[in-house]
């Protein structure tokens, strides 16, 4: 029969000798725990007569409980001389100057982005989004890419394993997927706002990310775009580019911007076109209105007829433009970086010489930039 006084004193001593809370939590597993020597004895409580419970009952109970209020004194002990360790270690010097504090800074890309909607929004444009994951039919087949078009090439795009159903997602290349969902939603309302005497234009931008497989100083696997789209009667292509030029004299906040527009292919567009911004790129910076250098910012053109008719609109009635804007290309023009590459470095102190303050949100009333 184990000797309750002899366990007490040695539990006891135990305690007192604990200079850790990791120390006391050992002793109090091996009296106290599962398999604890307590534990134990008071498993054997079962198996003894009636008479022999009611005498080793109480002392055992006793022991437990004296036991556990010595863990608890220890342990508050403890924890308060610890508090005052790291209290008197982290005291601080109240006559020493102050440590220089990091501020935080809004991301160029960011700054770029809320400058471009605020400069669209004060033209009428609203704001659509949606997903980076995108199905094949909203990235490419709605937006008239044909079935062996080199965009749907891996070299080009980041597409997902299958799935469960055989079909392939895509991290979207453009944020033109929007377009289609839009004009899904126009034509789905339609009837609806024909019978309240309400017609579109519908005018709406798409600020994302977008994904292809390109590196350079100029190009990054992950990119920032806004997209346009213009959607109502009679729309034509020198609505799109007077829409253009008129954002980026806004943008550039100077009318020395030079601009130009070129010939060029897309699928979902017809006709279509890219358009440049002159700059100067001597000097390791970039320099707008000023040089013989040009930059592509953008590519555009009257939207389709086969997309209109793959979101369930009539060519014939309506017409509409569309384009996109390179946001962190454009930033690079504005504030003078030199490499697109930067802006995803995370570099701290390029954030802290090209960041913006948060407590300057722009607007084309008090100023953009």
């Amino acid at each position: 029969m184990t000797d309750l006084s002899q366990l007490e004193a040695e539990l006891s001593a135990r305690v007192v000798a604990a200079a850790t809370p990791a120390d006391l939590e050992a002793v109090r597993v091996a009296a106290l725990g599962k398999s604890g020597s307590i534990s134990d004895l008071l498993k054997t409580l079962g198996q003894m007569s009636p008479d022999e419970r009611r005498e080793r009952g109480p002392q055992i109970n006793g022991l437990r409980d004296r036991i556990s209020s010595a863990i608890a004194e220890k342990k508050a002990a403890l924890e308060a001389a610890e508090l005052e360790a790291k209290l008197a270690a982290e005291r601080v010097d109240l006559t020493l100057p102050a440590p220089p504090r990091r501020k935080g800074r809004v991301h160029p890309t960011m700054q770029v982005m809320d400058e471009m909607v605020a400069i669209f929004a004060d033209m009428g444009f609203g704001l659509a989004e949606g997903p980076d994951i995108e199905d094949d039919f909203h990235n490419f087949t709605a937006l008239n890419f044909p079935p062996k078009h080199p965009a749907r090439e891996m070299h080009d795009t980041f597409w997902l394993p299958e799935d469960e159903n055989g079909e392939r997602k895509v991290l979207r290349t453009h944020t033109s997927p929007v377009q289609i969902r839009v004009m899904q939603k126009l034509n789905e309302k339609l009837p609806t706002w024909i019978a309240n005497g309400q017609e579109p234009p519908i005018r709406v931008i798409v600020p994302g990310r977008v994904y292809r497989s390109d590196s350079d100083a100029t190009h990054t696997p992950m990119f920032h775009q806004l997209e346009g789209l213009v959607i109502g009667r009679d729309i034509h292509m020198g609505h799109l580019k007077w829409t253009l030029d008129t954002f980026t004299k806004r943008f550039f906040e100077t009318d020395n911007v030079v601009t130009r527009f070129r010939p060029h292919h897309f699928p979902f567009t017809e006709p279509s076109a890219e358009m440049d911004v002159q700059c100067d790129r001597s000097g390791g910076a970039v320099k707008i209105g000023e040089g013989s250098d040009w930059l592509e910012i953008l590519g555009g053109g009257m939207v389709h007829p086969n997309v209109l008719k793959n979101c369930g609109l009539d060519p014939k009635q309506w017409q509409g433009f569309a384009f996109g804007l390179g946001v962190d290309r454009l930033g690079m023009l504005k504030y003078g970086m030199p490499d697109l590459r930067d802006m995803f470095a995370a570099d701290v102190r390029w954030l802290e010489h090209y960041g913006f303050s948060a407590f300057q949100a722009p607007n084309p009333a008090t100023g953009l930039s």
